[in-house]
């Protein structure tokens, strides 16, 4: 096989906002690019990018599938990487990861719903990796679709310059085709849904005429802007600028990330797919123009460019691990420098152990591919690591090299969950652990005042598809108990405190003696922050870091209710020790008990997680939805008016009062509401509710005479 010059390769996403046609224009690519000979429809559960049975059912992404597809442009074969993203809100993970290892993105839009609170999320998210993006309007055949009313919206709400680079023909059933402004070129789309879509050029309409020349100056004008060496020559003359120019030009400005080439299409009716997918040839990065990634030598922790050049030494990012019923764990990774074989052993830097890649494959949804090795600039899968997790690095053994590592939420929602029968409880506990390592987000731990085992995750839907995979893929059907709020404790004022513990059962015995303050964090610190200011050896060196483990383990159970006490900060001040009865065990206990008698003097509160809501209702049904949100101790921060008609509401709601709400929001606005929903913050219990939440936690502390 011939060498591939890494700058046909685009390593592509599709983000959206749930239910614009992600997996949909997913389907069409792979179609047209001639990875699949029959296109599966998402609303007929048949997609070949939403492989999970959950998926199929709900017509929903969960998932990020990755696969690699051809495409020919100009004479030359472009190497697709796509990697279909999930929309709803539980599943932003999967968005983050899959954008820190793309280069370039597809950014979905409904025609009719435009920017929808989920395309924010997922564009920010894009800004914050620095991943240049092209807007696609889908959906072009609907009712009420307006592409250039979309773009306005994406300037308005995502403060980017969209450039369009076509307009549509028509709109709604009347849309039949576009107009490609670079080449001032007509395409009608033929037929709907055909195995084979042929299209044709027609003159442009003459109706049309004026809007193609005043769009086209505007493009023009817009490309000059991102070249300085173009600029004086567009002011001489702006027609003197040629179509290579104009395409090199608005390229430059993707890369750069000054504008976003904007186009529009039906994929589901099979309209400009293929325009979108030339568009994707010609503006979105290769892994040549996102040059260097920055790394780390864990050994000197000196920063060092990483090049897309295949004779380096290697280094990779795993970005998800995969359990496969056939292959065993997948790890997918995106490879940066260097070049990988099977067979060959790599460096995890962040345990500083050998793993053995046994076999590499290029992924195609849930199917693999085998394949010798893997170049700088690619994503593959690969089997065969034991101890690799989401967001490691792996190099060559010589070449030790650590990439920022990836960071996810805490979970904020909970279900306690137990198998029906005993003979499930072994294949349970190997079933969470692998749904745990595949999501970084999901969690799970056992109570040990209840002995129950509570999963967490980042919503109610959530929970609900890792139970379903927990019952379909590994057999294992549980009961489970009602959602439960991960709440947290925090202390809010500083007091000072001194702890001896003193033990003596005959023989030796056990001694510790400390003075310390304890009281909040200061701002942006999470954990413990423990400051030691002992002076003249009153607690000697050895001991002081089992101070501070004491009070790191005593974090994990607050004085309230026994939740998690997200930050503190302890200085020690002085203290004594006994030459004989104080050894490492001691101070670590005395530190455990020093945290239960101090706490209650620092003003403890608990924290609740407070999500971040945004609703779209029509305007009749504003006054019962708004009554409904203060009713749940809502705090309503915004209102806006939509370019169609609509009212959003923007709001702050306690979780706690959120169970089951998209079903009350359906009643109130007869099924015409939408809502999003994400975690925001913590904030502290008003007095009132945090009586009752802690009387229904039932906490006692475990007496500690150890």
């Amino acid at each position: 096989m011939a060498k591939r010059d890494l700058k046909f390769t685009r390593n592509i996403g599709i983000i959206a906002h749930i239910d614009a046609g992600k997996t949909t224009t997913s389907e069409r690519i792979l179609y047209y690019t001639g990875k699949i000979h029959k296109i599966g429809e998402v609303h007929e559960g048949a997609a070949t990018m939403d492989w999970m049975v959950q998926e199929q059912e709900r017509g929903i992404t969960i998932t990020s599938a990755a696969t690699t597809a051809y495409w020919h442009y100009n004479g030359d074969v472009y190497q697709l990487n796509l990697i279909d993203t999930p929309g709803h809100v539980d599943f932003t993970v999967e968005v983050e990861r899959s954008l820190r290892v793309l280069d370039g993105t597809v950014a979905t839009f409904d025609a009719v719903g435009r920017v929808q609170p989920q395309s924010e999320t997922v564009w920010r998210q894009a800004d914050k990796f620095g991943v240049p993006k092209i807007a696609y309007v889908n959906k072009m055949d609907r009712v009420g679709a307006d592409f250039l009313a979309c773009v306005e919206d994406i300037k308005a709400k995502l403060g980017a310059k969209p450039v369009p680079i076509c307009l549509p023909i028509g709109s709604e059933e009347k849309f039949e085709g576009i107009i490609d402004l670079i080449d001032r070129k007509a395409i009608i789309y033929d037929a709907d849904n055909t195995e084979v879509v042929n299209y044709h050029e027609i003159p442009i309409p003459e109706d049309m005429q004026g809007d193609v020349e005043l769009w086209r100056d505007k493009l023009v004008e817009s490309a000059a802007e991102c070249d300085d060496s173009l600029m004086e020559k567009y002011f001489e003359d702006p027609n003197s600028l040629t179509k290579d120019e104009i395409i090199a030009a608005l390229r430059k400005g993707t890369v750069s990330m000054q504008i976003v080439p904007a186009t529009c299409g039906s994929s589901y009716k099979d309209k400009g797919v293929q325009f979108l997918l030339d568009a994707i040839a010609r503006y979105l990065p290769s892994p040549l123009d996102k040059g260097a990634v920055k790394g780390t030598n864990p050994e000197t922790g000196v920063e060092e460019d990483l090049m897309p050049d295949p004779t380096a030494p290697f280094c990779g990012l795993v970005f998800k691990i995969a359990t496969d019923p056939f292959v065993g764990r997948l790890a997918y990774v995106r490879a940066y420098s260097g070049k990988l074989d099977a067979g060959s052993y790599v460096l995890n830097t962040r345990s500083g152990k050998k793993e053995r890649v046994a076999r590499l494959y290029q992924m195609h949804s849930n199917h693999q591919n085998p394949i010798e090795s893997v170049e700088a600039g690619d994503i593959c899968a690969a089997v065969g690591f034991k101890e690799l997790r989401t967001g490691d690095t792996i190099c060559a053994e010589n070449f030790p090299i650590a990439l920022e590592s990836m960071e996810f939420p805490a979970p904020v929602i909970g279900i306690a969950v137990e198998p029906k029968t005993q003979a499930d409880l072994e294949k349970l506990g190997v079933a969470l652990s692998k749904l745990a390592e595949e999501d970084p987000t999901f969690t799970v731990k056992s109570d040990h005042e209840t002995g129950q085992t509570v999963i967490s995750g980042m919503g109610e839907l959530h929970l609900d598809i890792i139970v379903d995979r927990l019952r379909r893929e590994f057999g294992v059907e549980i009961n489970q108990g009602a959602p439960q709020v991960n709440y947290k404790e925090a202390i809010t004022s500083t007091v000072q405190h001194r702890e001896l513990f003193k033990k003596q059962t005959g023989g030796r015995g056990k001694f510790a003696d400390i003075v310390f303050e304890i009281g909040p964090a200061d701002e942006g610190v999470t954990g413990l922050q423990f400051v030691n200011q002992v002076k003249g050896g009153n607690v000697p060196k050895e001991y002081i870091p089992c101070v501070q483990k004491g009070f790191e383990s005593a974090m994990a159970n607050g004085v309230l209710a026994g939740y998690e006490v997200q930050s503190m900060k302890v200085t020690l001040l002085d203290g004594s020790y006994h030459p004989v009865d104080s050894d490492q065990l001691s101070f670590e206990i005395c530190a455990r008990l020093a945290f239960r008698h101090s706490c209650p003097k620092a003003h403890p509160v608990i924290l609740e997680p407070i999500m971040s809501l945004e609703v779209v209702t029509p305007e009749d049904y504003m006054g019962d939805i708004v009554g409904d949100l203060n009713r749940r101790r809502g705090q309503i921060v915004a209102m806006d008016s939509t370019s169609t008609g609509a009212r959003i509401v923007k709001a702050f709601v306690p979780l706690s009062e959120q169970f089951g709400y998209v079903t009350v929001l359906r009643t109130l606005s007869s099924g015409r509401a939408t809502s999003t929903m994400t975690f925001d913050h913590y904030s502290e219990v008003p007095a009132s509710y945090a009586k009752d939440i802690i009387e229904k936690s039932g906490y006692k502390p475990i007496d500690e005479d150890e």
